[in-house]
């Protein structure tokens, strides 16, 4: 199987856990994950603004059971200027657990480029220290978390990785260039959400814990899986052949650049003659599960969002509304489809969606999603678009 499946719940009282860049790349995915644990997490709310106030900082962190500090600053003209802001902001967080005296557990993130010789890993290094330095001295505890690339959905092109700013080119009419086309250990980031909750729940300090790739590829082969993904997917609305979990963390990764609100619905190539039509809805280079619903008129289906499953909507009868939000915005997408022109919407992965029928006649659906249905591992949340 190719899933992310997220750990099991224990039957402790909530953890309460805050997150410094938490609307960050891995801290927004953490803060979501988190959220489909509320029995066992209770997060606490971050806002960037209190680093400039010590006030509100130390109100933070007194409520805090687990602190994760993500924020940073990975890219900037100057080195100095990140080296200076990491060390800093790493600072301000020892000197408010202090004032607060504040037995957290303290999560930082730090990466493999600490061995490096650059300014980047040095302030990596340095931010990582000051926290293991605090939890000595002060009885709290520490988790130095060594991280290789990260990549994954919703990543900030020409900052976060590579394969972000690929994934934002390919789907944005440029073309991506190979700088150098070295081995590049990477780890999914929902993966890195799930090593991040284990430390969480072991409770346990770990001054150096160098997390561990998943796979480890080429640059220039990321980059053929997708413009395959491109070609197939993006320009013919084929499923490609995914062969790995990787390659299904690649996928849905580059799905997640689509500029939505221009590319749905997507309306197939009817083929008619005297005895009437007939659509191609799906090619499908992996399996999965295919049904079709009626659904009577003024009745809404789904309001519900998946993780890591790859799922398509296809109207072939009636007139339908379907509506998607990402789960941590506001703003909806409207979709209008109508069986007279056959068209399709893909779900992006943790983007909560429905149908509802808006004609006065039964509407006709047909679903594919790329795992059958399992109760005990169904990544489906429920939640109002």
């Amino acid at each position: 199987m190719m899933n992310n499946q997220l750990p099991t719940t224990n039957n402790q009282s909530p953890k309460k856990i805050g997150i410094t860049g938490q609307k960050g790349f891995v801290g927004s995915h953490l803060y979501n994950t988190l959220g489909l644990f509320p029995e066992e997490f209770e997060r606490v709310d971050f806002q960037k603004e209190y680093f400039e106030n010590e006030t509100q900082l130390d109100d933070f962190v007194s409520k805090c059971d687990v602190i994760v500090h993500l924020a940073a600053m990975n890219r900037h003209e100057s080195e100095q200027f990140i080296y200076e802001t990491n060390v800093a902001l790493a600072n301000k967080l020892v000197d408010s657990l202090k004032r607060t005296n504040s037995k957290a557990h303290v999560l930082i993130s730090s990466s493999t480029q600490e061995e490096r010789d650059n300014l980047y890993g040095k302030s990596k290094r340095e931010g990582r220290e000051a926290i293991v330095n605090w939890a000595n001295e002060n009885g709290g505890k520490a988790t130095g978390l060594i991280i290789p690339n990260v990549f994954g959905a919703f990543g900030k092109p020409f900052y976060n990785s590579f394969i972000a700013t690929f994934c934002h080119q390919l789907t944005h009419g440029e073309t991506p260039t190979i700088a150098n086309d070295g081995d590049v250990k990477l780890i999914y980031v929902q993966e890195l959400v799930v090593k991040i909750m284990e430390e969480i729940r072991s409770e346990k300090s770990q001054p150096e814990l160098v997390i561990e790739p998943t796979s480890t590829n080429k640059v220039s082969e990321v980059l053929a899986l997708l413009n395959d993904y491109k070609t197939k997917y993006f320009d013919g609305g084929e499923i490609p052949v995914l062969n790995s979990k990787f390659e299904h963390n690649l996928f849905n990764t580059y799905r997640s650049y689509i500029d939505y609100k221009t590319h749905y619905p997507v309306k197939f190539t009817q083929h008619t003659d005297p005895r009437g039509a007939f659509v191609e809805v799906i090619r499908l280079g992996i399996g999965g599960q295919c049904s079709f619903s009626t659904t009577v008129p003024d009745i809404t289906r789904g309001n519900h969002y998946h993780t890591r499953k790859i799922e398509r909507f296809a109207v072939i009868k009636g007139k339908a509304l379907i509506q998607l939000r990402k789960i941590d915005t506001d703003e909806v997408l409207d979709f209008y489809l109508d069986g007279t022109e056959p068209a399709y919407v893909d779900m992006p992965i943790w983007y909560t969606h429905n149908i509802k029928n808006i004609g006065i006649e039964d509407l006709y659906t047909i679903f594919w999603i790329d795992e059958p249905f399992n109760p005990e591992d169904a990544d489906t949340y429920f939640l109002e678009v």
